[in-house]
């Protein structure tokens, strides 16, 4: 299964394609291409798909969708792949 997961925008770097940011996931944070969100802003939350932001979510969407992950116990399960 897919999945395309929230987190919010902790820092930004470079330009156009070359766009990225550090993004938390509920803890985990990692860097992500922002090439095609231009309008993300540090603090912002943004649906990721592969290591790519897809689009930019309000953080009350954010928060529901990690509650939800919590529920099904996707987001531990992530949590436990992180070295």
């Amino acid at each position: 299964m897919c999945l395309a997961v929230p987190g919010k925008v902790l820092s930004i770097e470079g330009e156009d394609i070359a766009r990225v940011g550090r993004v938390n996931f509920g803890g985990i944070v990692k860097e992500v291409n922002l090439a095609y969100v231009p309008q993300a802003e540090i603090g912002d939350y943004v649906v990721v798909h592969v290591g790519f932001a897809i689009s930019v979510m309000d953080e009350r969407e954010a928060t529901q969708v990690f509650e939800y992950l919590k529920q099904i116990g996707e987001l531990g399960e992530i949590e436990e792949r992180q070295p």
